[in-house]
């Protein structure tokens, strides 16, 4: 969090990141913007995987990757990471490798959490990095998006 800019505005511009993502390309709604130790926005991302054929096309992993290139390194120090929706397995290493300071994601995802709800990864005293989490920010409006995407998709016809 930045003096200029609160928890809940940068989710914000996650959750329209999200918003493109569904409405634009037919992905799952998530959305991801990365945050720099100054406060600056570095990068973002939405879902990709569907589009480009990339099954680790993962919103904070789409902004992680554009952040790497933008700032000519793999770690990510003091960077905090805006997800809608909270991370899975795959995502949570990728930010404990990149040694992202702080995840802030919106919804809880109780099948493949791994930043708290089924696995703790970002935490886990095993690794050499914990990442700090909070959760629950404007959680309500990204369940909403994902629920309406995914209750949309399932109506049309195959």
């Amino acid at each position: 969090m930045t003096p200029d800019h609160t928890d809940e505005d940068w989710m914000r511009q996650a959750l329209a990141l999200a918003d493109r993502a569904g409405e634009e390309f037919g992905e799952v709604p998530v959305g991801a913007v990365l945050v720099g130790p100054d406060g600056a926005r570095v990068a973002e991302g939405f879902n990709r995987n569907i589009g480009d054929c990339d099954p680790t096309a993962h919103a904070e992993i789409v902004a992680m990757r554009e952040a790497g290139r933008l700032l000519g390194n793999h770690r990510l120090l003091g960077c905090t990471l805006y997800i809608t929706l909270e991370p899975c397995a795959m995502c949570a290493m990728a930010m404990v490798h990149a040694r992202i300071a702080r995840v802030v994601y919106a919804a809880s995802d109780p099948k493949t959490g791994a930043a708290g709800s089924v696995f703790d990864l970002l935490a886990d005293p095993r690794h050499n990095h914990r990442v700090a989490v909070q959760g629950g920010v404007l959680a309500d409006a990204a369940s909403e998006r994902l629920t309406a995407w995914f209750r949309n998709k399932r109506a049309r016809p195959a």
